[in-house]
């Protein structure tokens, strides 16, 4: 069975269907993730001021099972079935029908789909495989930050260190562009950051967006991240004028930049050689 996935349509068609049981668990984390994180900053004030720790139900990534908020019906595993569960139940819950957001199908359908197209691009390889996991983070940290704004450490962080760990190898780029790319990532946010705190009293971005960075730099080298920056930016300024003009949403309105950046990252894995080669004229 290994021996067949040599074949690049093969192997895209395992990861795509791979992929759809990834999204029905990043649904798992985007949702519980924020929350297992406001739990733990909650018991750490408490401790800091000599307080009880707040009495809550423990809470994991894998525990307890998931069910619906409305009335606590459990969800049975022919109620989980990535996508064809939500098109039988007609988007509504089996106890109390209360509706399911259409989100969870569409993150599903969009993992299966990066998977299939990342599985069939890179074949059965270090970098097809690293590819998945890219995608399946970058997907998690996109639904977070669109909820909360936040782009937690528990997935930025081992993004980065494995990006490094993987050119170690040479798998996307060589170990001295990675950790040029990684610091460059983070410097280059942070200098804007603070360029704009200085010019108008204000935060532009959260600290989640510079380490977002710097782990794209780590897994496509420094040479990647012009190409990342302008993508991100280009695709934040057309949604953010958007929502401004048909949605009515203000300036002061914070929008997250974490999904433009992960948008950019996956395009700059898949595309960002021959981009940058094309527009910029870098030797890679």
């Amino acid at each position: 069975m290994i021996a067949q996935l040599a074949d690049p349509a093969l192997f895209a068609l395992v990861a795509g269907f791979f992929g759809l049981m990834i999204g029905s668990f990043l649904n798992v984390v985007i949702h519980r993730l924020p929350i297992m994180m406001e739990r733990d900053w909650a018991a750490q004030c408490a401790e800091f001021k000599g307080e009880a720790a707040p009495v809550v139900e423990p809470l994991s990534l894998a525990h307890p099972r998931s069910r619906c908020p409305k009335c606590g019906h459990s969800i049975t595993a022919l109620e989980n079935i990535p996508i064809i569960s939500w098109i039988l139940l007609r988007g509504r819950c089996k106890g109390c029908s209360a509706p399911i957001s259409i989100r969870y199908p569409l993150i599903e359908a969009t993992t299966g789909l990066l998977f299939a197209f990342a599985g069939g691009h890179f074949g059965f390889t270090a970098a097809g495989l690293g590819a998945l996991l890219f995608v399946a983070a970058l997907i998690a940290l996109t639904g977070i930050d669109f909820d909360t704004q936040l782009l937690p450490d528990d997935i930025t962080l081992p993004l980065l260190w494995l990006g490094l760990a993987l050119n170690a190898f040479g798998v996307y780029t060589d170990l001295k562009s990675a950790v040029i790319g990684a610091m460059a990532g983070y410097l280059s946010l942070w200098g804007v950051y603070w360029a704009f705190k200085l010019a108008t009293g204000k935060e532009g971005m959260g600290y989640g967006d510079f380490k977002l960075l710097a782990a794209l730099g780590a897994w496509l080298g420094w040479q990647m991240l012009p190409l990342a920056i302008l993508l991100s930016s280009f695709v934040g300024a057309v949604v953010g004028i958007a929502l401004m003009i048909f949605a009515r949403q203000g300036r002061n309105v914070p929008i997250p930049f974490g999904p433009y950046l992960a948008a950019a990252g996956i395009i700059s894995l898949v595309w960002g050689k021959p981009l940058t080669r094309a527009y910029l004229g870098i030797s890679l």
